[in-house]
């Protein structure tokens, strides 16, 4: 079986895997709007045709070669915009569903971006079918219909027929968790990359690679999808007890925030790999030349950052009072009773540990001294409190709150908030690690 497959030439199997990529791109060429239909059924057949044609064509060495190259990078471009096509059209369709709120100018710039999308495609349809002529790929005499890409969006819903009984109770403990690392993700992800105007093209390539690339945005796909895999694990799974319409809207946030950085690690991948210049020179140069004039660079780039970057942040944002709120009503509570930084009480460095601990796990921490309460996730609130310790010679504090914070309070206590008698910074136990960030 093997040697028959083996005897197959290079030329017929790239006719064998072009067939319905090209019919795909006879489709999109020959039909107008409204005529025709790009839909998810539609971006699917087109990531699936050009991820077969790509792979076979890599495997036969077509980046290097000179005559095989552009049909590559042409096939490529249609898989990475259909990629990103397909994850914006889903977005759009469940964006009734999400129920998200203060949503500003963010459905129609969804659809503007989805509109660039499907031009890329419109353009570079015609080239590809031209460029399989010039290689003598035979075109396919039929081409697809539109009843052939249906779209999915629908008002029908099937009955929610599972009676609550049949689900288990939702475990506190598992929406806490999620919360906090929401929280954690949030803040690391706006301290990263948030910014409140957006950025002309030349910052955009000051940007790109350097602060903001394919591998870093990957990473935090990686955490996002993360937390959504906990919540639909744990969560999802467990019904809706409580305050169901917090937790339904969390989810909302974090589902729109991954496929926004799907979106744009997608984005990122294709500029990264096919468009940016780095000084090729001959064929490279004059393939990327190419897909320039078809994909506009800049506007490339332009919804990468000021679309898909600027609302994954705002999304992000957004869910933190949502998540803070669940936190907080899920979290398990506790008190501690310690004592206070030995010789120079809580000053700079002790806060900060003190405060660094409560802020990693997002949940609320009182610290109480005699009868008054401090925000113990605040230097200035526990600096507060150690003037007041100092004035009336106390000795001991009690922390009360998230009970993950008060056990790491505890060991850090333990080693005198992380100082010496001098208030020089001693070695943390493994369990404070975090804390050296």
């Amino acid at each position: 079986m093997d040697q028959k497959y083996c005897k197959i030439t290079f030329e017929e199997k790239v006719r064998i895997y072009s067939e319905d990529f090209l019919k795909c791109c006879l489709y999109i060429s020959k039909y107008k709007e409204p005529d025709i239909f790009f839909t998810k059924r539609l971006y699917s057949k087109l990531i699936a045709t050009s991820q077969l044609l790509e792979d076979l064509l890599d495997f036969h060495g077509a980046k290097s070669n000179r005559q095989w190259f552009y049909y590559r990078e042409l096939t490529a471009t249609i898989r990475h915009i259909s990629l990103a096509a397909y994850v914006q059209q889903h977005i759009i369709n469940r964006l009734g569903y999400y129920k998200l709120r203060d949503i500003d100018a963010f459905p129609a710039q969804a659809s503007y971006t989805l509109d660039y999308f499907n031009t890329i495609l419109k353009r570079i349809a015609p080239v590809i079918l031209d460029e399989a002529g010039l290689l003598n790929i035979p075109v396919p005499l039929e081409y697809f219909d539109p009843s052939d890409f249906p779209g999915v969006v629908t008002s029908e819903m099937l009955p929610a027929d599972i009676d609550e009984h049949e689900r288990p109770e939702i475990h506190c403990k598992y929406i806490a968790k999620i919360t906090s690392e929401y929280l954690s993700v949030a803040d690391k992800f706006d301290q990263l990359f948030g910014f409140y105007a957006p950025y002309t093209i030349e910052d955009i390539l000051k940007l790109i690679p350097e602060k903001v690339s394919e591998a870093e945005i990957s990473r935090y796909n990686i955490l996002v999808h993360n937390l959504q895999s906990s919540y639909d694990s744990y969560v999802a799974h467990g019904g809706y007890k409580g305050d169901s319409g917090d937790i339904i809207r969390l989810r909302a946030h974090i589902s729109v925030c991954l496929h926004l950085l799907q979106i744009m690690e997608r984005l990122l991948h294709y500029y990264e790999r096919h468009l940016q210049d780095r000084g090729y020179k001959d064929t490279y140069k004059k393939v990327m030349e190419q897909l320039s004039i078809i994909v506009d660079k800049k506007f490339l780039l332009d919804r990468t950052i000021n679309y898909a970057l600027y609302y994954a942040n705002y999304f992000l944002s957004a869910g933190k009072d949502i998540a803070e709120t669940l936190l907080n009503a899920n979290m398990e509570r506790g008190k501690i009773t310690v004592g206070i930084p030995q010789k120079l009480g809580f000053h700079s460095r002790p806060s900060l540990m003190v405060a660094k601990v409560v802020q990693h796990y997002g949940g609320e921490v009182e610290l109480h001294v005699g009868d008054s309460k401090f925000d113990a996730s605040s230097v200035l609130d526990i600096q507060w409190a150690g003037g007041k310790i100092q004035k009336e010679n106390i000795k001991n504090v009690t922390f009360v709150g998230d009970i993950r914070a008060l056990s790491d309070l505890e060991i850090l206590a333990g080693v005198n908030y992380g100082e010496d008698s001098m208030g020089k910074g001693v070695p943390l136990p493994k369990e404070l690690e975090y804390l050296r960030e």
